[in-house]
């Protein structure tokens, strides 16, 4: 039932109003809202750099609040995972398919918005698709190193992403809005951190662009920077959610292995060794 409403309620119009309310700065009443936040969803504030909820003027301005830097000391590890949260799938992809639930799959050319030429790179690869929880620090990181080579926004629809729709909405990462961002590690090859947007997720801002979404465009959009030379390192701030959703992760054949079976449900820190390298 809760994924059958999804398709019947304007979830566009509430995901604008949403992000409005969200850059909203209305006193006392914004630190009530939070204050009512941090107590339901169980928010550690002693993590953030500033846990005084008073102080942020806006929600977003709280849900996007960086940590204190030792908060998440980083693991000495070919990759990390990069963001808090929890593994919701991960493995191989099959030819051209990406594991999603029980009954779905979804190809590598729908999640990069139709582009077959960066589709065949991750042929027999390796993905990860981490879910972020309302409790969870926003921020995204960079798993390796690696210089950016292409940003892409695609259009699409707003569901939720939590497990329960990713188990009744088949493809949903491939249909719902997303931002695609291609790198290449000198050492590990190609790899892309795809950022899918949800219902409420007001928006998405990488460090070097800046907010993405608004504006919403019905059309594919693309930002070269091959010639620019933006060089991001490991651990290092590479975008973050004006409210939460995903992250699906693609590396290409033959460039790292998990080391362990993961639990869906185990909370991942930041530095916490996600995968070694072959």
């Amino acid at each position: 039932m809760s994924v059958l409403i999804q398709y019947i309620i304007p979830k566009q119009l509430i995901t604008i109003l949403a992000g409005k309310f969200a850059n909203l700065e209305a006193g006392r009443f914004t630190t009530i809202i939070i204050t009512w936040f941090v107590e339901h969803y169980k928010v550690n504030m002693l993590e953030a750099l500033d846990p005084n909820i008073s102080s942020y003027k806006t929600f977003n301005e709280f849900f996007t609040r960086p940590l204190k830097s030792d908060a998440r000391p980083l693991t000495k590890a070919d990759f990390i995972c990069p963001i808090d949260g929890s593994i919701s799938q991960f493995g191989h992809i099959e030819a051209d398919q990406i594991f999603q639930a029980k009954g779905h799959y979804y190809s590598t050319s729908a999640l990069l918005g139709g582009n077959e030429i960066a589709a065949q790179k991750y042929q027999d690869g390796t993905f990860a698709c981490l879910y972020l929880s309302p409790k969870d620090y926003h921020r995204i990181h960079m798993p390796c190193a690696g210089r950016l080579l292409k940003m892409t926004y695609v259009p699409g629809a707003l569901f939720s992403v939590n497990p329960t729709t990713a188990r009744g909405v088949p493809g949903l990462f491939a249909r719902n809005e997303r931002v695609v961002c291609e790198f290449h590690s000198e050492e590990h090859g190609d790899f892309v951190l795809v950022l899918v947007g949800a219902t409420i997720v007001g928006s998405m801002s990488t460090v070097w662009h800046g907010i993405i979404n608004p504006p919403r465009s019905s059309n594919i959009r693309s930002w070269g920077y091959e010639q620019q030379n933006i060089q991001l390192q490991q651990g290092e701030e590479m975008g973050r959610f004006l409210l939460g959703s995903t992250v699906v992760m693609l590396f290409q054949n033959n460039r790292l292995k998990f080391n362990r079976i993961w639990n869906p449900a185990k909370f991942v820190q930041l530095g916490e060794m996600m995968a070694t390298k072959i």
